[in-house]
């Protein structure tokens, strides 16, 4: 991998050291052109002509998304966020009185009130699977849960955006599988930064973002769902590109585009394209190779420090970090070395999931390929 390259290739790593990479990367000039060149189309020509002369390019985006995550082009659909791609998934699933949800300890708050509201709605229960030793879900606590019965849906964070872990998903997915329960994965924070492969994973459902890891623009995502299931799942709200209106009814489309509206925002769209056939040209594998590489030599810096708690859990570790300093707030160590031209983020542990032994705030550097042991040295001399 030519880091030199493909920091030229970033604009931005001429200005600053990006450690926030989870939060949003600095997207390479490909995606930077897609996005910014079409929009000047549009200005020239009008929106929709704009999007009828790059037809074949909008299009690409299912092959391009398909191609880097191990799926099939029927089975994607374009979504303007993770979280609004994630809600198109689960919302559709239709629980009854009784249903089981089987989730983990470091879940997204976003999703856990999901389930609280469709559980009040339908008298779902929503259950919290132990972790294990290492901090991951446990595999014989999921296995023992999915005998007893009655579970609708296993639902997880493939990363969590707190610390650091990677939870085992595929494993996840063969218990699923043997006990037939649909598996639903929030692959915000791992596609772009590790390998993901659908079929290899097992899950029925899958929604990532655009800004984080894959470096694509802001307000872009998408959603993976498996082609067996579609027809089995009706989307919260439809429309006529979802939908065909027969009057007096309607027929969903047959494929995952159901799960998409009409109305989009085409230049992020084929911005998105863009970041993914940036990531599969370098290879995921060797994407995720010097991530966790980088991020590695970050732990063993830190944890070296005086003072300094390196938070992160599990046997298998993601680009994220999370630390704290004693005595120093980390939003006062975000702000101080922002000032010295590096982005860390504040993460704050005890506001997402159901673990209570969970620190008030963290602070979150997430290292890139594009990021340069110079640049962790830079973090390290700047903390306090």
């Amino acid at each position: 991998m030519d880091v030199g390259k493909l920091r030229a290739d970033t604009p931005g790593c001429a200005r600053v050291a990006h450690l926030n990479n989870a939060g949003a990367a600095l997207p390479p000039r490909s995606v930077l052109d897609a996005v910014t060149g079409h929009l000047a189309l549009e200005a020239t020509i009008g929106g929709y002509e704009a999007a009828e002369r790059e037809a074949a390019a909008i299009e690409h985006f299912y092959d391009a998304i398909a191609g880097l995550i191990g799926a099939r082009a029927d089975e994607i659909a374009y979504v303007e966020n993770a979280t609004r791609a994630w809600d198109m998934a689960f919302y559709s699933i239709p629980f009854a009185e009784g249903d089981r949800i089987l989730t983990t300890s470091g879940e997204y708050s976003s999703n856990a009130i999901a389930y609280r509201q469709v559980a009040s709605a339908t008298g779902a229960r929503v259950e919290v699977v132990p972790d294990g030793p290492d901090g991951a879900i446990s595999l014989p606590a999921l296995d023992a849960e999915l005998a007893k019965g009655g579970v609708r849906l296993v639902s997880l964070n493939h990363v969590p955006t707190h610390n650091g872990l990677v939870n085992p998903a595929a494993e996840v997915g063969r218990l699923c599988a043997r006990h037939g329960v649909l598996y639903l994965l929030d692959a915000c924070q791992s596609v772009g930064q590790l390998a993901v492969d659908v079929r290899e994973i097992g899950c029925d459902m899958l929604s990532a973002t655009g800004r984080k890891f894959l470096r694509g623009p802001r307000g872009t995502g998408f959603l993976y769902v498996r082609r067996e299931i579609v027809p089995t799942l009706e989307p919260p709200f439809l429309d006529l590109h979802a939908a065909e209106w027969r009057a007096p009814d309607y027929e969903p489309r047959p494929d995952a585009r159901r799960f998409e509206t009409w109305e989009r925002f085409v230049a992020g769209q084929l911005g998105l394209a863009a970041a993914a056939d940036y990531a599969s040209a370098l290879g995921m594998d060797e994407i995720e190779k010097r991530v966790v590489s980088l991020a590695a030599t970050l732990r063993t810096e830190l944890a070296a420090r005086p003072g300094t708690s390196v938070l992160d859990r599990g046997t298998r570790k993601s680009g994220i970090v999370t630390f704290t300093v004693d005595g120093h707030e980390p939003r006062a160590i975000q702000q101080a070395v922002r000032e010295q031209g590096i982005n860390v983020n504040v993460s704050s542990p005890a506001a997402h999931g159901y673990d209570p032994d969970a620190v008030a705030a963290a602070v979150r550097a997430s290292v890139h390929y594009y990021n340069t042991e110079e640049e962790i040295g830079r973090l390290l001399t700047a903390l306090p």
